[in-house]
């Protein structure tokens, strides 16, 4: 059976796409898993993953071992506890004022000490605030939490990205399809493609089997013609 493995980071919901590959390909298992922390990059050098939607910002992380499509960009927030004095702000705050308040830094909370979770109890306490991808933001949402759109803030890109070396690519082709929009039938998913090419092929050659019956058809058409030519030449010279 064949097995197609996708990580992501957290913030990325890629279950409608999932689920949409399951229905295209229901003899396809599909391996999903999240990674908080740190580089998911390194799932593709380490063979743990097919594919990975990746978070970057700047240039794209794209180089000789991997492929990288950027798909849509992230705003950043800043998230806060009730009552703090970000919560004035109606909708967007300036990087100034944001940058001004003593800040969370997540590398202080890795997975083993509660990662995201923890931090955002820090911040609900109100004693620092936080930094993050907005759809981050969302993903660890608590009642006693508030966020801001940083302005103009640092965006980030998401991409998915996948291994040069790959020998086989069919079944990321057809995910990455899925995930950009395609259906079933455009002519640009692998499948259809693959499928067009062979119909194609069988055309071409049905043309060409039926264009060598038609010259030969011809070609004995014409010898015919020569041989009753001469036949008919000679019975007049007998006269």
């Amino acid at each position: 059976m064949q097995k197609l493995r996708v990580s992501f980071v957290a913030g990325v919901t890629p279950g409608k796409w999932m689920d949409r590959f399951t229905e295209r390909y229901p003899e396809v298992e599909l391996a999903a898993s999240r990674q908080d922390f740190g580089d998911i990059l390194d799932q593709l050098a380490n063979d743990q993953a097919d594919v990975v939607f990746v978070r970057y910002r700047g240039e794209s992380p794209k180089d000789a071992t991997r492929h990288v499509i950027p798909l849509y960009e992230e705003l950043e927030v800043l998230c806060a506890a009730k009552d703090h004095d970000v919560e004035y702000y109606e909708e967007t705050i300036p990087e100034e004022t944001a940058a001004s308040f003593p800040q969370v830094d997540l590398a202080d909370y890795p997975e083993e000490v509660g990662g995201i979770p923890t931090a955002m109890e820090v911040v609900a306490s109100g004693a620092q605030v936080l930094r993050v991808p907005q759809s981050v933001a969302r993903l660890f949402h608590r009642k006693d939490v508030i966020y801001r759109v940083i302005e103009p803030g640092a965006p980030s890109m998401i991409g998915i990205a996948w291994p040069t070396a790959m020998e086989d690519t069919r079944m990321v082709d057809e995910f990455i399809g899925i995930v950009r929009g395609r259906s079933a039938n455009s002519s640009r998913q692998t499948s259809v493609r693959n499928s067009e090419q062979q119909a194609k092929r069988i055309n071409d050659k049905k043309k060409a089997v039926a264009k060598a019956k038609a010259q030969e058809a011809a070609k004995k058409a014409k010898q015919q013609a020569k041989k009753q030519a001469r036949s008919g030449s000679k019975g007049r010279k007998r006269r």
